[in-house]
């Protein structure tokens, strides 16, 4: 199922760093951050602050919150200001009706608004799973908003469109997708499920997204997918049409992940203007920055500081 990729970047050698202990329990860092609004007409967007530094904003993937951050801020809070947002529809972010209120243009224009909130005019921007499709596109479209780009399992959406239009082995494990694009598919989706899936066993953990989720929407949720997911031919639309990212791009992805495969990986230096790292991670699934977050952290703050 999984597809063999010849171009693997290990991150040994690369630099020489201490490992702290990044796993903190999680209201250890709730109880750090700072909690602020920004404006995208109309519609406010929640995001926790943590840190001191260039700005660094982090955009959280489906199901999820900022909270999914909590060990990178940790770790990278002495020199960066992190600002990790709930997107519109989780958490304390609003949650606006109608599947046009989550096209990526408007994704992309609260990821700004945040910047602009504050009083900057671009940072690094950091996504994961839909929070990778919404940093992609924040990239490709405002380059001048966007110092350096790093991403979590969430292959280039240009490399995932050409793998869905081979109707091979991701278009297959897509089907989960196409079921979320369902006019009713919210109603099968549950905060207390959600919570379990996420917290691996950890009651704590469980606690604090069981509160996130039960004041989320899952209408929301799924808007995601309704407004934004590749759909057949494939040969149109926001994701199809991205243009070239012109920032360097440090990208992660763990090769267990059965909803994104590696094979859309491929070729991703063709949809790039300037230099991009590939750290593929064996062993882990989906969530690299939760499964091997000292890997994920220490690679992060190596890259970040050949880029300054």
């Amino acid at each position: 199922m999984l597809k063999r990729l010849n171009y693997i970047v290990s991150c040994c050698g690369l630099f020489a760093v201490t490992c702290a202990n990044l796993h903190v329990a999680a209201q250890d860092v709730a109880e750090l951050v700072d909690h602020r609004y920004a404006d995208n007409e109309g519609v406010e967007i929640h995001y926790a602050v943590m840190g001191d530094g260039p700005l660094m904003v982090m955009i959280h993937g489906f199901p999820d919150y900022w909270y999914t951050w909590r060990y990178q801020m940790k770790t990278l809070a002495d020199d960066y200001t992190l600002a990790a947002l709930d997107t519109r529809g989780y958490n304390l972010s609003d949650q606006p009706s109608g599947v046009e209120s989550y096209d990526l243009q408007v994704l992309i224009n609260d990821v700004a608004s945040v910047i602009r909130a504050e009083g900057k005019e671009s940072a690094i921007i950091v996504g994961h799973d839909w929070g990778g499709g919404i940093a992609w596109t924040f990239a490709a479209h405002k380059p001048e908003m966007t110092e350096q780009l790093i991403i979590m399992n969430l292959p280039h959406p240009r490399g995932l469109v050409r793998e869905l239009a081979l109707f091979g082995q991701q278009h297959e494990n897509s089907q989960y997708a196409r079921n979320f694009q369902l006019p009713n598919s919210h109603q099968s989706i549950a905060a207390d499920g959600l919570a379990t899936a996420l917290a691996r066993g950890d009651e704590d953990i469980r606690a604090s997204y069981l509160e996130a989720f039960s004041r989320s929407s899952a209408d929301a949720m799924m808007n995601y997918y309704r407004a934004n997911y590749p759909r057949d031919p494939y040969d149109s639309g926001t994701f199809a049409e991205l243009p070239e990212v012109q920032a360097p791009v440090l990208q992660f992805h763990g090769l267990l992940d059965t909803a994104l495969l590696p094979g859309a990986l491929n070729d991703t230096w063709e949809y790039l203007a300037a230099d991009w790292t590939l750290m593929t991670i064996p062993g882990a699934s989906h969530w690299p920055h939760h499964e091997r977050p000292d890997m994920v952290s220490n690679m992060m703050r190596a890259w970040l500081g050949l880029h300054r």
